[in-house]
């Protein structure tokens, strides 16, 4: 096995042991943080529905024109902000963070406390 494989084998088991704990419902939905290496990805989920209340990416036509680079904690912090307010307009105040196995550093981070500004509560 090479490094990348662990590091995925090791993200992955990070990921399950945190949804083994995190479930989002309709009072307090989950939200969940995707990061590739070029774009970020954030969702506001409700499991017990299985369905998506709201979703903001780096990869959305509004952001992208605005955005040096779209896999950096600035293109980050934008998403952040972005899915607050779109959690603002769906009146979900308090969210379950799922950092989806990252660890929360850097771009995960910038998103969290963006969207911590933004009036989301977690």
């Amino acid at each position: 096995m090479g490094r990348i494989e662990d590091k995925i084998r090791t993200r992955n088991a990070r990921r399950r042991r945190i949804r083994s704990r995190i479930h989002g419902t309709a009072l307090m939905p989950r939200l969940s943080v995707f990061r590739s290496a070029r774009h970020i990805y954030a969702q506001i989920v409700d499991d017990d529905l299985g369905t998506v209340l709201a979703s903001a990416s780096t990869m959305e036509k509004q952001l992208r024109g605005s955005l040096k680079s779209p896999g950096n904690a600035e293109a980050a912090r934008e998403v952040g902000k972005l899915i607050a307010a779109r959690a603002g307009e769906k009146k979900i105040e308090t969210v379950a963070f799922d950092r989806g196995g990252f660890k929360y550093h850097g771009r995960v981070k910038a998103l969290a406390e963006a969207a911590r500004e933004g009036g989301l509560k977690f």
